[in-house]
């Protein structure tokens, strides 16, 4: 069953209605779940939908000749297909089929296409441009290689800069479109396992909602023969030469090492070495370098982006020779005692993504442009301070929040410092502030939000 994308879906529809020359291009990070959203999108519709692989030309050339041959003749052996002299002449023919009628050409993994043909962007471009005004073929190049996608198709650099008509970059599901996959499993639970796989359609299908938590993670993460089992170190294959030192990065920052030389001496490398792979990790979109917002004269701090490899590097990756060896419940324990303090950074992406869509739902009595979080000096208190949600208007804070995943009611305590900390961005004495908490508040909160309106207080719930 296909869930979600509805955006997306309805952005292709409206693009395919035109009935003129189309040519979105679809790119994201591998397992999000671009393949399935064009086969949605063309079910019912007459399509060529060819998928390149990791090949020579002659091989990539013979496939997308049969399945040219099988919109025309699908009760065929694809084997007699006749296989053009090369792909120009295959991509023309494709052209000329558009000509007086609708057809969608849906090419998966063109970066395959690009490596095996290089010229193939050059070509395409001088198809399109010859042919734009009088086809109605609509062209979808899609690729998982989001750094080719970028520089070689999106970039003013590559041939085909200027000729796309759309531009989709499938990012993987928030939490609560996770939870469309997760049906009948405890909101708790769900997000956990958010916070273990994040929205990757196809990890979180791996867990069954009438199995509990600890069932799942034997299941799909303690089971050396499971998919996720290997997953990280598959795709991080799959991008770089050598994995073992990314590997450590990974595993550097997953234990809490977030600046260069923090990194670089957990490694074993100097800061000027470890600064390629840091760049490297960004590119492929696994880490991201982030700021406090508003900026508060701190350095910069690294942190691992995508959920399955922090998980992975903090409790899998450490304990691969107890799962191998059957002993599944020692590592059982090591999660029980350390997913709170793990799911806190988890939490708080939840409670952001929350606010933004309260915000576009128009639920919200102020406005903003950016969310992150703020770390700096406290000169009153004269020690480090963070505040977990900033909400910003230009560069003016305004709004604030404060999230706490525990089993204990959130204290009067630390909503009235939360209250108090304003001043570190400089935010109104009226400015909303946000107390998230996964089990509650006290009654003492609660009477401070009754008798002030400018304090919020959201339960998980």
């Amino acid at each position: 069953m296909f869930i979600g994308r509805e955006r997306e879906l309805e952005t292709l529809k409206r693009l395919y209605d035109a009935d003129t020359f189309q040519f979105p291009v679809i790119y994201g990070r591998r397992r999000v779940g671009k393949t399935a959203l064009m086969t949605e999108f063309t079910r019912g519709l007459p399509t060529i939908f060819f998928t390149a692989v990791e090949s020579d030309a002659r091989v990539n050339l013979r496939n997308f000749s049969r399945e040219i041959h099988l919109l025309e003749h699908p009760d065929r052996d694809p084997e007699t297909a006749p296989v053009y002299s090369d792909f120009h002449a295959a991509f023309g023919a494709v052209f000329e089929l558009a000509r007086n009628r609708r057809l969608a050409l849906v090419i998966d993994e063109f970066p395959y296409l690009a490596n095996a043909e290089p010229g193939v962007a050059s070509f395409l471009q001088a198809l399109i441009d010859r042919n734009r005004e009088s086809s109605r073929l609509f062209l979808i190049l899609c690729g998982s290689a989001l750094s080719f996608m970028k520089e070689q198709v999106l970039d003013e650099k590559s041939p085909l800069y200027g000729r796309r008509t759309a531009q989709l970059e499938i990012a993987p599901f928030d939490f609560f479109d996770s939870l469309r996959f997760l049906d009948g499993m405890a909101p708790t639970d769900a997000a956990q396992v958010y916070g273990m796989v994040g929205g990757i359609p196809l990890y979180l299908r791996q867990f069954d909602s009438s199995l509990d938590l600890a069932e799942n993670i034997g299941r799909v993460f303690l089971d050396p023969s499971s998919i996720l089992y290997e997953e990280p170190t598959n795709l991080l294959l799959q991008e770089v030469n050598k994995a073992a030192r990314y590997n450590a990065v990974l595993a550097a920052i997953a234990e809490g090492a977030s600046q260069n030389n923090e990194i670089a001496a957990a490694v074993g490398l100097t800061s000027t070495e470890i600064t390629y792979y840091l760049k490297e990790l960004q590119r492929i979109g696994l880490i991201v370098r982030e700021r406090p917002v508003p900026e508060s004269g701190r350095r910069a701090v690294y942190r691992i982006a995508d959920n399955l490899f922090r998980f992975w590097h903090r409790f899998i990756l450490p304990h691969r020779q107890t799962i191998e060896r059957g002993i599944a419940a020692r590592v059982l324990h090591a999660l029980e005692t350390g997913m709170a303090t793990y799911m806190g950074p988890v939490f708080e992406d939840i409670c952001r993504k929350w606010l933004w869509r309260q915000y576009a739902g128009g639920r919200l009595d102020f406005l903003f442009d950016a969310v992150g979080r703020w770390w700096g000096g406290d000169a009153d208190e004269k020690r480090e301070a963070e505040l977990d949600i900033v909400c910003l208007e230009g560069k003016r804070a305004v709004a604030l929040g404060e999230c706490k995943w525990r089993d204990t009611a959130f204290p009067s305590s630390e909503l009235e410092r939360l209250v108090e900390r304003r001043r570190l961005v400089r935010a109104t004495a009226t400015a909303p502030v946000y107390a998230f908490s996964k089990s509650g508040f006290t009654d003492a909160c609660r009477e401070m939000s009754a008798r002030n309106p400018a304090i919020r207080l959201v339960d998980f719930a």
